[in-house]
């Protein structure tokens, strides 16, 4: 049985979290600044409550009688009296024998073409330990992305504002950017374990780095770049980013309405037809506040039972990251145009490769992890360099047909054009860029 320290990890940055804003409101209120304390607050208690009503669902004590486990989560304390449970059931794990356990099997991942069926035993303690790892897991993702990101956001704006760093905002900063890199690591294993779980997962501790390296740069940079944007416009800030909320909030259920599928009625058997739209529409709420602020691993899919679509969507991620960067490089010339005396003292150009660099520096470690790190890369039907060969496999098609097409045209009336030359499709043309890598 392994030792729970993922719950231990998450309760630790939310106690820190949590504290550490408490602490910047005060001073906040001491310097009248009550504006800033009220969003700090917002920011802070949102995503408290809703972490207490995830731990609540998933355990289901609302149809148990534990009126002390409820009263804590009124005080918001639930994570804790939660992770010193899962502490309680692992020490006192092996003491007595279990008279009850489930046999789970598990395949291995494939060695020489062949995949082996493993059966283990799971316990009721085993099984309460997962149950606790699962609900931090989704806790972790909800107090990253609707807490610590805008959390993180705003704060740093104050200190563009302000022109200087306390030692409060600062520590309030980097714990925000360890829970926001922390909740992305946790969005990537959720979306490792949920694709293949017929297999066994093994993360080793390089895929963790990579995963973080990468997680790190591209939230970093983002979060930057908005601040930037919002210092000099502060009036289409808010529109730029509602215009990203509702496009990913509504993209999948526009998938869902044209697959014209059954309403999923598989949530949850307790849940009426309104308790189960809201929380499908949460689901999307959060899925769409993850990818305002990074790719999310996963892509949703209402009309499946697991609401997960478990492809491999090289082209979505090409996608994504292409305009992304789009976009970031826009936001950037924005501010670069508008850019006031508040950054006269700032070198804009190492300021605009620094945020170019970081962007690249995220790209390349997300390659690697899914080139040469990623635990199940052997079940990849083709790899990310594929992938993305396939992707640019239209581009470069277009570009020769063009070429083609101009260098004809320049050709005197006179001469013999020739034979055509021989078609080429887009498969050849990824294969041979594959071959060339």
């Amino acid at each position: 049985m392994r030792l729970p320290s993922s719950v231990l990890v998450s309760v630790s940055l939310f106690t820190a979290e949590t504290t550490a804003a408490l602490y910047l409101s005060s001073t906040y209120h001491s310097a009248g600044d009550q504006i800033w304390q009220c969003f700090t607050l917002l920011f802070t208690l949102v995503p408290s409550v809703l972490v207490q009503l995830t731990l609540i669902f998933i355990h289901r004590d609302l149809s148990r009688d534990r009126p002390l486990v409820l009263l804590l989560h009124i005080l918001q304390l639930g994570p804790v009296i939660r992770c010193l449970d899962a502490f309680c059931i692992y020490g006192s794990s092996g003491q007595v024998e279990e008279p009850y356990v489930t046999i789970t099997r598990k395949k291995q991942m494939p060695r020489e073409g062949q995949t082996e069926e493993v059966e283990q035993e799971v316990g009721q303690a085993e099984g309460k330990l997962v149950t606790h790892r699962a609900a931090f897991a989704r806790t972790s993702v909800i107090q990253a992305f609707l807490g610590s990101a805008p959390q993180l956001t705003l704060q740093l704006y104050i200190c563009v504002l302000q022109k200087g760093v306390s030692v409060g905002r600062g520590t309030l900063m980097v714990i925000s950017l360890l829970s926001i890199v922390y909740g992305a690591l946790r969005c990537n294993i959720l979306a490792i374990k949920i694709r293949y779980d017929d297999y066994e997962v093994s993360v080793r501790p390089l895929a963790y780095l990579c995963v973080f390296l990468w997680r790190g740069f591209e939230i970093a940079t983002r979060v930057t770049v908005l601040v930037l944007f919002s210092s000099v416009l502060k009036v289409w800030v808010l529109p730029v980013v509602s215009a990203n909320f509702i496009l990913f909030f509504l993209h999948p259920w526009v998938l869902f309405w044209s697959s014209r599928s059954p309403f999923p009625e598989n949530i949850e058997k307790t849940l009426t037809r309104v308790g189960t739209t809201t929380v499908l529409c949460m689901l999307t709420f959060l899925y769409a506040g993850i990818n305002v602020f990074c790719w999310s691993a996963v892509q949703l899919r209402l009309n499946d039972p697991d609401l997960i679509d478990k492809g491999q969507a090289w082209r979505r991620l090409a996608v994504y990251y292409s305009l992304r960067f789009v976009e970031n490089t826009g936001l950037t010339s924005m501010w670069y145009v508008h850019r006031t005396e508040i950054y006269q003292l700032v070198d804009v150009p190492v300021l605009e490769l620094s945020l170019l660099l970081g962007y690249a520096t995220a790209v390349f470690f997300m390659l690697l992890f899914y080139q040469f790190c990623h635990p199940c890369r052997q079940l990849f039907s083709s790899s990310p360099a594929q992938g993305f060969w396939e992707c640019c496999g239209p581009l470069c098609l277009l570009r020769g047909t063009l070429s083609q097409s101009g260098s004809e045209r320049t050709k005197p009336s006179g001469e013999d054009v020739g034979d055509d030359p021989p078609s080429v499709n887009i498969g050849d043309i990824g294969q041979s860029l594959c071959g060339a890598v």
